[in-house]
């Protein structure tokens, strides 16, 4: 895991300056395995296994005895060291948005005297936490190292409100899983000075009153073809360093080839890869990665021996079946001459929950644990520079919410395909008939219900959901729930009603407070991609493998502003995400896709899903035979271990929320069995974080 971590402190806090987190009291404290950039009084480390060229620190000359003025990027950043310094001195001027606008994905940290600014970003996969202490204010890149050096106990409330509410960010606030770190907003700032902290938004919100000018299709579409090439370039032409000191290599083994060999000494490829599975988003990057001029593939003579193609990566699942379109439709595309096509193929021991017991500890619980051995295998074929199409689908494509966005411009006439489209997918049936005027009427009352009326509502029947979960077996049924405020998550039902109870008072005390009140699909919009980008920073964590990068530029800053601009209209339409992307690549050149390109594939991840659940069960149930989150007195071992039994033979059960379930579970497990701290000297927190496990959690909980 890599992670930056800093404090800002008052005058009086420390005791020499220049002296690594030099107490006054002749005591320091420092993280482990850390790189320093900057000293004392504020000082700020790089912890883990950044590159040379991930790191960028900029200082602009000061007359002597004017305020220190530098910038630290950390992460793959187009910008230049002139285009840094110009946005450097904006910063100065209080001009945070420079800080988020070049092409890649980075955090970025200004220091101007004894102010600190932290920009996070808009998508929320590289996010800030802070926390007070020592008389100011540490902050970083990572959650458990806050709460490992403040020694926090959980905080059961929040896992509540993850379980209950995922993508509702007034049910979670500003809180996560670490009893007393907090977490900024995406698309804000933190700014310390001195101690004291601000968090400040960067961007314009859309008001509920007021309608943002719609752009040009057209125009709007380019944008979002500029920002994609744009981000895939600044990967492209990153300096690429070969991978650290490997283990040795095994020596040839009967059918390992090179590449083989170098997975299983736990390093990838050199150079530049990408998914190549036959969805839209991650087959868009390959060949926009393999199009672009010059050589962007592997390093010669290494890996696959493929020259300087791109390595394209197709995962074949041999316990599903029906992916057999998806797979031909990858070999076509992999027949470009800069391609390099790899199919891998994995069995039961790829499936969904697989390996549970193994795995690190990663910064909060998310969905993706169950997953992460499926993922790991991928990515093991993979370069050391990987492209993945995470994203797409909450950044392209319109939440359902915003059909009542439209209703609210009067531009009734943009519903009627997307209504025709999810009648036609409830198939030829008397229930079909009735989902045009039920969506309608749906997206009418969300159209015409205030914020706070809707998190009311939605605090009053937040108790029942563990008793009146809604039907959400078809399209047009998971549209209908989604037209609100807010909803329960798909774990909801299992949760005990003291949870959901404690929930619930979240939603009520969130209704009452002042907010600048978004428009209801707008806001419901940036709720999911928020959730979906901080599982994907988990799944690169869960998955991740020592001297690989992976690489999501649908979560950049750019590409999520240009696809904002995108007119609701033209999302709202059936097959818009597969269209949109279809005109990136026409625009850059590309126009031979195979028949039923952009076709979606989510059938066979839930079947994968479902068969890896039957093949997990006794690990399973074993894992809730005395499950922490009952000890918490979050859920009833026994309802869970029945619903996991009902799922396996088939009952209709929402298999995601069984994943958060399980998810959260290992992450406690893991977490509450951890030996040591992210801390090292001689003022270093005497425990690790959540030392005494859950219980004093719970009673903190009850009280």
């Amino acid at each position: 895991m890599r992670w930056l971590v800093g404090w800002s402190s008052i005058a009086a806090s420390f005791g020499t300056v220049g002296a690594v987190g030099h107490h006054g009291d002749g005591r320091t404290v420092h993280p482990v395995g850390s790189q320093l950039l900057w000293g004392d009084p504020d000082p700020l480390w790089a912890v883990g296994d950044w590159r040379p060229d991930e790191i960028r620190v900029i200082t602009v000359a000061t007359p002597e005895g004017a305020p220190t003025t530098r910038l630290a990027v950390l992460g793959c950043c187009g910008a230049t060291d002139e285009q840094l310094r110009v946005g450097l001195l904006a910063a100065r001027g209080g001009a945070l948005r420079h800080l988020t606008a070049w092409s890649g994905s980075y955090t970025a940290v200004v220091q101007i005297g004894r102010r600190i600014t932290v920009a996070g970003d808009l998508a929320g996969a590289r996010p800030v936490f802070h926390t007070p202490w020592a008389n100011g204010t540490a902050y970083a890149t990572a959650a458990l190292p806050l709460a490992d050096l403040i020694e926090a106990q959980l905080d059961i409330g929040h896992l509540a409100a993850l379980l209950a509410c995922p993508e509702t960010p007034e049910a979670l606030g500003d809180g996560t899983p670490y009893a007393g770190v907090k977490r900024i907003p995406p698309g804000h700032a933190l700014i310390l000075r001195e101690g004291s902290r601000e968090i400040t938004g960067y961007e314009a919100v859309a008001s509920l009153a007021v309608a943002a000018p719609q752009a040009d299709p057209v125009s709007a579409v380019e944008g979002v073809r500029d920002a994609l090439v744009e981000a895939v370039r600044t990967r492209l032409t990153a300096p690429r360093h070969a991978p650290e000191t490997l283990p040795p290599d095994p020596g040839p083994v009967p059918g390992m080839g090179p590449a083989e060999r170098r997975a299983a000494r736990g390093a990838p490829v050199p150079g530049i890869g990408a998914d190549l599975s036959g969805g839209s988003a991650s087959a868009t990057l390959a060949l926009l990665a393999a199009g672009l001029p010059g050589l962007p593939g592997t390093v010669l003579g290494h890996g696959t021996g493929a020259g300087e193609r791109l390595l394209a990566v197709t995962f074949n699942d041999l316990s599903t079946q029906g992916r057999e379109d998806e797979l031909e439709r990858a070999r076509v595309i992999a027949a470009n001459p800069r391609l390099h096509h790899v199919v891998v193929a994995a069995g039961e021991e790829a499936l969904p929950y697989a390996s549970l017991e193994n795995g690190p500890l990663t910064d909060e619980p998310a969905p993706s644990l169950v997953v992460a051995e499926r993922h790991r295998r991928r990515l093991a074929a993979g370069s050391a520079d990987h492209f993945v199409g995470h994203g797409a689908r909450q950044v392209l494509d319109a939440h359902p919410a915003r059909l009542a966005d439209l209703l609210m411009d009067r531009r009734r006439r943009h519903l009627l395909r997307p209504v025709a489209a999810l009648a036609r997918a409830e198939g030829p049936s008397t229930h079909s008939l009735f989902v045009p005027l039920a969506v309608y009427r749906a997206a009418r009352r969300l159209a015409r219900t205030s914020y706070r009326t809707g998190l009311e509502t939605a605090a009053s029947l937040l108790p029942e959901a563990n008793r009146d979960a809604p039907d959400l077996d078809t399209p047009a049924d998971a549209s209908l729930a989604s037209l609100a405020w807010s909803r329960p998550g798909p774990a909801a039902r299992w949760l005990t009603g003291e949870a959901l109870a404690e929930v619930s008072v979240r939603l009520q005390e969130a209704a009452i407070r002042p907010a600048s009140v978004q428009r209801p699909g707008e806001a419901r919009a940036r709720a999911a991609l928020a959730r979906h980008a901080a599982d994907q920073r988990i799944l690169e964590q869960a998955a991740e493998i020592r001297s690989q990068r992976l690489h999501a530029p649908f979560l950049d800053n750019q590409v999520v502003r240009a696809a904002r601009a995108l007119p609701e209209s033209l999302r709202v339409q059936p097959g818009a995400r597969a269209a949109i992307l279809r005109r990136v690549l026409a625009g850059a050149g590309i126009h031979d896709l195979p028949p039923g390109w952009g076709t979606p594939s989510q059938a066979t991840a839930n079947a994968a899903g479902r068969i890896g659940l039957r093949t997990a069960l006794p690990e399973l149930i074993s894992l809730f035979d005395a499950p922490l989150l009952a000890d918490a007195g979050l859920i009833e071992a026994r309802v869970v271990r029945k619903a996991l039994r009902a799922a396996c033979e088939g009952e209709p059960l929402p298999l995601d929320g069984l994943a958060e379930l399980a998810s959260t579970e290992l992450w406690l497990r893991r977490l509450v069995t951890r030996r040591g701290t992210c801390w090292t000297g001689t003022a270093a927190p005497r425990q690790r974080a959540v030392a005494g496990g859950v219980v004093p959690a719970r009673r903190t909980l009850q009280a």
